[in-house]
């Protein structure tokens, strides 16, 4: 597991403010002053909230907004609202609020006006929903919450106890893959992306207030990632949507350490796909090509009427503990003891779930693409082309049927 802190010398205040021009942080949506608009109105500050469970989540939240002035308080803490969980993306965020300076492109790749491929499907890195009509799932406001930028270290070091206690701490998973991820977008800001990306454009924001009683989610993201926990009465009652997706693609070195930081899904993913028979694979097989994830950002409770593929039922014991090992891949993203939960709930509905794929079953080509879908879970792993970089990078995003957004669907 890697050892790369929220406080390493990449992320420290010091560090930022040294390596970061403030106009730059300014364009990317930061602010640590004032409230902020929100999807249901202007939120105000509020208080921690009732004193919670000592070590648990809430508690963890309590201690990291109260280390917080007013004005920061004010942008952290939001109203729990359908709109506002919902606002979250896996692009830059200085593409959602219309700031950002582009990429320089991966190689010598044919681009449209806006400086994206052309040699097939958009990939939805690209400032544009299918239609092209602009980003999906979040509007021109970007997204809420602080800047991890706008933190000072002791700030820092509150969320990152935090952030470590919401997900798992397994290697290549939960806490270990998103330091990884940050590493990633650190890499990209130095090898192409410029100032658009990088650990200081992530945000945290809180809807609702963390305690022990009523509803509140715990929301972290920034290009690539999407960390939505929701929480009611002090339980965890989903963790999803959960988004990921690395450029570069496979392995690359940063700090001194080899990183992959979906190297663990990746494997777990192509192993089980892989273990179908020719003619398993064939019931497997989609019709279509797909370019890009169906249940991306800004496509919420839309689940296919209709479940595709081989049903998990009719593979061997062997073939749906591989299954299983590929979901734990993304259940234990989120903190153990709750995650065994989950993915309790998902075997036991194992036989009831369906795989399905497009492309190939090594994952390594344009447009290859997995999915499972069961009577709770829905998970989908795709293959794009690259944005900043050459060559190809995964998305994928964990869903529930029942769960998404802790159920609210309104």
């Amino acid at each position: 597991m890697l050892s790369t802190s929220f406080l390493a010398p990449s992320l420290s205040r010091r560090a930022i403010l040294a390596g970061i021009p403030v106009v730059a942080l300014v364009l990317a949506g930061c602010t640590t002053t004032g409230s902020t608009s929100t999807a249901t109105g202007t939120a105000t500050p509020a208080p921690t909230g009732i004193p919670a469970a000592a070590g648990s989540v809430a508690a963890l939240a309590q201690a990291f907004q109260a280390s917080l002035s007013a004005e920061q308080q004010a942008t952290l803490v939001q109203s729990y609202t359908l709109a506002n969980a919902e606002l979250w993306s896996n692009f830059p965020q200085a593409l959602l609020t219309g700031t950002g300076g582009g990429a320089a492109g991966g190689g010598a790749r044919p681009s449209d006006a806006s400086g994206f491929p052309t040699d097939g499907a958009r990939p939805s890195d690209a400032p544009g929903g299918a239609d092209g009509s602009g980003p999906a799932g979040l509007g021109g406001g970007g997204r809420l919450g602080l800047s991890i930028a706008d933190l000072s270290d002791e700030q820092l070091a509150l969320f990152e106890s935090l952030l470590k206690a919401a997900t798992g701490t397994g290697s290549g998973v939960g806490y270990d893959e998103i330091q990884q991820h940050l590493n990633a977008d650190d890499y990209l800001a130095d090898n192409g992306g410029g100032e658009d990306y990088g650990r200081s454009q992530f945000f945290v924001a809180f809807l609702g207030v963390p305690q022990d009683t009523g509803t509140w989610e715990f929301q972290f993201g920034g290009h690539h990632l999407a960390v939505a926990n929701t929480y009611i009465d002090g339980s965890l009652v989903g963790a999803t949507p959960s988004f990921r997706g690395i450029e570069p693609g496979g392995d690359f070195e940063w700090d001194g350490a080899t990183n992959h930081p979906m190297a663990v899904k990746e494997a777990a993913f192509t192993a089980a796909f892989s273990s179908l028979t020719s003619d398993q694979q064939t019931t497997a097989q989609l019709d279509d090509v797909y370019s890009d994830l169906v249940l991306g950002p800004g496509n919420d409770w839309a689940f296919p009427a209709t479940k595709e593929g081989i049903q998990v039922s009719s593979l061997s014991a062997d073939q749906k503990t591989l299954v299983l090992a590929a979901l734990a891949s993304y259940v234990d993203d989120i903190a153990d003891t709750e995650a065994a939960r989950i993915l309790a709930t998902y075997e036991a509905e194992l036989d009831d779930t369906y795989l399905a794929y497009s492309g190939s079953t090594s994952f390594t080509e344009l447009n290859d693409y997995f999915r499972v879908d069961g009577p709770s879970v829905w998970i989908e792993l795709s293959l794009q082309n690259g944005i900043v970089l050459s060559g190809y990078h995964p998305h994928t995003v964990w869903r529930d049927h029942v769960t998404d957004y802790g159920g609210t669907k309104s």
